[in-house]
């Protein structure tokens, strides 16, 4: 149970709050479920080609989505969705599936049903970007405390406006005031970019790290720059120019929008909606948009930025790869690619803790594709569902012949170079946080086949996707499209690896080996184990003792060194888990990073001493017992704690259970 629940911690951090758009790929990593949503088993169907004048035929793509949609909704237990599909500069279907709310069984208007697109925001903040880049108030390239009333720093070099685009900042996670529900801990705009800055880990421009901070420090140099609020600027430069009149990046909600706001759920079987979810990076994911003004996004966007930029902005905008990997897709700026089938497309996706969208953009056949849901529901199906839309969308209408590739004769030597555990470039290195990375690690593994798998790579039905290698360093799906690619140090090792849905934003490293969870979880479960009997046993021996009237045999320093050693024990024991519990806690419901937490946080960083005083203990235990005639169990019994003490210790120091300090 522990286990998966410390997977839910990760799956937080990566999906649930898509202000991380990873969550299509990882469902195996859902914080509330070990039960997986399976997705409707569709008969075989011919490919159906656009049609000669450029448009998907309509009534065979209403007829695709009524067979998918609603069944997929009832197995995810989610409440409602809303998918528009746009073509040729104009809406060819929005339609509405399930309920804005349960309990008054209000259907869905894609006009003016309002649903959260969660980081699909972030777009609108890069639009705004660009245009004052456009305009020459913003440089890609200058240092972004140009722009700045505090300053942020960078490892080695400065951080500039292109490393925001492209999540290459170098920052750590930063997961505090994520989201919320109270408004009264909204922090405004300002406040929150200053007092949040996150750690600079990695060089500026080199590491892929999906960066929320980033975006809301983006939104404020267009608020500093303007010289209106980040909210005024997008009203008169995107908003109003397309004619988006339901939709905004405010919060709460205008008091004419209030009224068409979909409801959220975690389960549409839950059937009570939850409250507003407060984003405190607004920038980063706060809008509020429905499905035919999405379409207007869309729409301009194909169009070569019309009503937003000009053809040349919106062709850099598009095309400047940031590209870390062969073979797979790159970061542009603001947008991922999402290349399928030979195809130039481009999008976004993005999670609030109760709304799940995905955003793709075909540049070169003039179609969009929209889809956002109003709950979590069950089993990690909200990313099964988006992807599943994406990729059959996808093959059906812009379908391609797989091209059977040979497998390298350096497959199985390239695979092992690969094999092992890793961890996310998007994550916490410095606090608590940190522990989802060490609890939950992904892992390459390789069959005898020499056919390579990512564990959180899954196809519908949870099973690990297959990958063959096909050309150096680069593996191919089998029987697919997807690809892995991996790119080695000067020492001609693994330095890090992407798929192409992750590579745009977020890179694999391999683990430290102190930090790899294959080597130091099961040292850690037997260590707790050992430190567990020795708790136990004390009472049972007690109790044994007064049974058969049998006296206590020690006295004086060794008397004291026993009853300490026991108490020793319990005491990492109760620092590991009050933190294991208290991650796991915080982790499973964003709105708790939102500072509520932060005097039990205090309480367990005070109580940091517990496993110190415990290896104390546990060495003057073993000075006792070796110095005075104690048995032989006795004596190897000393060295057991020692050693079980030291190695709960490295698991809590590991885990980043040391830190000291309110940013996380």
């Amino acid at each position: 149970m522990m286990k998966n629940s410390m997977r839910g911690a990760l799956a937080a951090l990566l999906a649930s709050f898509g202000l991380a758009a990873a969550s299509a790929q990882v469902p195996d990593l859902d914080p509330r479920e070990d039960e997986q949503a399976e997705l409707p088993v569709l008969p075989e169907q011919e490919t159906v080609p656009v049609a000669a004048s450029g448009l998907i035929d309509r009534a065979d793509l209403e007829s695709w989505l009524d067979g998918f949609m609603p069944y997929a909704l009832a197995q995810g237990d989610i409440a409602g969705a809303v998918v528009t599909v746009v073509a040729d500069g104009e809406i060819l279907l929005s339609r509405g599936f399930g309920y804005a709310d349960v309990a008054t069984r209000t259907p869905i208007d894609p006009e003016t049903t309002l649903f959260r697109p969660g980081s699909v925001s972030k777009l609108v903040t890069w639009t705004a970007v660009m245009q004052l880049v456009e305009s020459g108030q913003i440089d890609l390239d200058a240092d972004i405390n140009t722009y700045l009333d505090f300053e942020v720093t960078g490892v080695e070099r400065p951080i500039t406006m292109r490393h925001l685009l492209t999540h290459t900042p170098g920052w750590g996670e930063q997961v505090r005031a994520l989201i919320m529900e109270d408004p009264e801990r909204f922090q405004p705009l300002d406040e929150y970019v200053r007092n949040n800055i996150p750690a600079a880990v990695y060089p500026a421009g080199e590491m892929p790290a999906y960066s929320n901070y980033g975006t809301a420090l983006a939104g404020y140099v267009v608020a500093r720059v303007s010289g209106q609020s980040f909210d005024d600027y997008v009203d008169e430069h995107i908003l109003a120019p397309l004619g988006m009149e339901y939709s905004t990046l405010r919060q709460p909600l205008p008091d004419h929008l209030e009224g068409l706001m979909s409801s959220g759920y975690m389960r549409a079987s839950d059937g009570e909606g939850r409250d507003f979810e407060i984003v405190t990076p607004a920038p980063a994911g706060s809008m509020s948009a429905s499905g035919n003004d999405m379409a207007r996004f869309m729409i301009a966007h194909l169009n070569n930025g019309e009503g937003l930029f000009s053809p040349e902005t919106a062709e850099l905008m598009y095309t400047s790869e940031d590209r870390k990997l062969p073979g797979v897709n790159a970061m542009l700026l603001g947008f991922y690619q999402q290349n399928r089938n030979g195809h130039r497309i481009i999008g976004h996706g993005g999670d609030t803790t109760l709304f799940h969208s995905n955003l793709h953009l075909y540049l070169d056949h003039g179609v969009g594709l929209y889809i956002s849901m109003n709950s979590t529901g069950r089993g990690g199906a909200t990313g099964r569902i988006r992807q599943a839309l994406f990729e059959q969308f996808t093959d059906r209408y812009f379908p391609v012949e797989l091209e059977e590739l040979p497998t390298l004769e350096t497959a199985e030597e390239h695979g092992r170079m690969l094999v092992g555990n890793y961890v996310i470039s998007r994550r916490a290195h410095q606090n608590f946080v940190a522990a989802t990375a060490l609890l939950s690690q992904p892992s390459v593994t390789m069959n005898d086949d020499h056919e390579i798998s990512l564990s959180i790579l899954t196809d519908a039905s949870g099973t690990p996707l297959r990958f063959r290698e096909v050309e150096p360093f680069v593996w191919q799906q089998v029987n697919g499209v997807e690809r892995l690619s991996a790119r080695l140090n000067d020492n001609g090792e693994v330095e890090m690896f992407s798929a192409a849905f992750f590579s745009p934003f977020m890179m694999f490293t391999p683990v430290e080996w102190w930090r790899n969870g294959t080597l130091l979880m099961p040292l850690a479960g037997i260590a707790a184990g050992a430190l567990l009997l020795t708790v136990l046993f004390w009472p049972v021996r007690a109790i044994v003792r007064w049974r058969f009237k049998k006296p206590f045999a020690l006295s004086g320093r060794q008397a004291m060194a026993y009853r300490l050693s026991n108490l020793g024990a319990l005491l990492p024991l109760l620092h590991a888990g009050g933190w294991l519990w208290l991650v796991t806690h915080m982790m499973s419901e964003l709105s708790r990073l939102d500072g509520r937490m932060d005097g039990m946080i205090v309480l367990m960083q005070f109580l940091s001493v517990l496993p110190v005083a415990a290896l104390l203990i546990a060495l003057w235990n073993t000075f006792i017992v070796w110095s005075g005639g104690a048995s032989w169990f006795a004596k190897l019994w000393s060295l057991v704690l020692v050693l079980s003490t030291l190695v709960m210790i490295w698991f809590l120091a590991a885990g980043g259970f040391f830190s000291f300090g309110l940013t996380y």
